[in-house]
């Protein structure tokens, strides 16, 4: 399981990590899912993997989203 920290910020746009966690910003309005596919989308690039192996398991309206990673 992926602990992830979103920010909703209008001018960045990016991924750090930071331990065991990712903080991920996003340019995307959290309306209708497109900011949580904003984060899978950039969290999939840098585990270079695809996104359809990353699911949002808890937090989908939540800054903290705990993501996991299916084969």
């Amino acid at each position: 399981m992926i602990k992830v920290q979103v920010k909703a910020q209008k001018n960045k746009k990016g991924v750090e990590k930071k331990g065991e966690e990712y903080i991920i910003w996003t340019t995307q309005a959290p309306q209708k899912g497109k900011a949580n596919a904003d984060v899978i989308r950039q969290l999939a690039k840098v585990l270079q993997i695809p996104p359809s192996t990353l699911e949002i398991v808890r937090g989908h309206t939540s800054s903290i989203k705990y993501i996991k990673k299916s084969s």
